[in-house]
């Protein structure tokens, strides 16, 4: 286990979390990357990553490409309990990648967001597409 430990909620299919993925190696930090499409999410988990971001959760309620509007979850009255209670049951609808370390918990969209949580940021990073970041 690092002294600076980095935990990341991870879709490889995704570019933002692959470019989040390649910062943080980036930055000299080798994270563990949780690829929770496959292993899926925990009431107990959810909650204490949204007590740490300070939001609930439909900050992290991902639309594009999943089943939320069949879902009725885009309703504004849809309860957090509700809520959580369809990500666990629908991984896809968690928005990604989420960066969890001691310095606190981020939805790292953009992939910049990750520098708000890391304790050493490279000088820049370049993403997949050629864009150049300085952090």
């Amino acid at each position: 286990m690092s002294d600076f430990p980095v935990t990341v909620f991870h879709n490889p299919a995704c570019g933002t979390s692959r470019n989040v993925l390649a910062a943080i190696r980036q930055a000299g930090r080798e994270p563990e990357v949780v690829e929770y499409l496959k292993t899926g999410w925990t009431e107990a988990r959810l909650r204490d990553l949204l007590t740490r971001m300070g939001e609930g959760p439909r900050a992290i309620l991902r639309e594009k490409g999943t089943p939320a509007a069949e879902l009725g979850l885009l309703d504004a009255g849809v309860s957090d309990d509700a809520l959580i209670d369809a990500m666990i049951a629908h991984p896809i609808l968690v928005n990604r990648p989420i960066v969890q370390t001691p310095l606190g918990v981020v939805l790292a969209r953009p992939s910049e967001r990750v520098f708000d949580v890391l304790d050493v940021r490279p000088d820049s990073f370049v993403k997949e597409d050629g864009e150049v970041v300085r952090s």
